[in-house]
């Protein structure tokens, strides 16, 4: 893990994540799946890679919160779907995951685990089929782009205080995309 820290010091600093109240630190070690609580994917297409923007202005790489009984790779279909009309084209690659200790007394979610969780970060093939589902109860997108993977890590640099420009770029470094 050292030399991805060492090229990627922005990225695995330990920070905090003021909306969530969330210390968090970023590994490359993939933890038990029972911890995983959130997933967003580098999306590879023949274009390049898919990034979204939402009604709140907000730019990030397809994903979400996990529901009650979800495998990770349900999680990941149904996220892509609602938030970029996209379908898993072949298996979940490891990136890493952002470990948060929750400051909060109890999980944002009943079924979620509590007081450490991750946010993990995969890189994987898609196809873009349809226009996000925006279904009523989330987020609505407002934009879904696919860009050379610098232009999409630059782009994902606009969300102030976002982590996912450098995600990307760790993604280049390792020659997933």
């Amino acid at each position: 893990m050292q030399p991805w820290a060492d090229q990627f010091p922005e990225l695995f600093a330990p920070g905090y994540w003021e909306w969530g109240d969330l210390d968090v630190r970023f590994t490359v070690e993939e933890p038990p799946d029972e911890l995983i609580s959130n997933a967003h994917v580098v999306c590879r297409t023949a274009d390049g890679v898919v990034v979204c923007a939402n009604d709140l202005g907000w730019r990030f790489l397809p994903g979400g919160t996990r529901e009650p009984g979800e495998t990770i790779e349900q999680l990941v279909r149904r996220e892509l779907l609602e938030e970029a009309g996209a379908c898993l084209a072949g298996p979940l690659t490891w990136l890493g995951a952002h470990r948060a200790d929750h400051r909060r007394p109890e999980p944002y979610r009943p079924h979620l685990p509590h007081p450490v969780s991750y946010w993990a970060n995969y890189v994987a093939d898609v196809v873009i089929e349809q226009p996000p589902s925006n279904p009523a109860d989330g987020e609505q997108i407002t934009e879904v782009l696919t860009l050379p993977p610098a232009a999409a890590a630059d782009y994902l640099d606009g969300q102030p205080g976002g982590v996912m420009g450098p995600v990307v770029r760790l993604a280049q470094a390792m020659r997933l995309v």
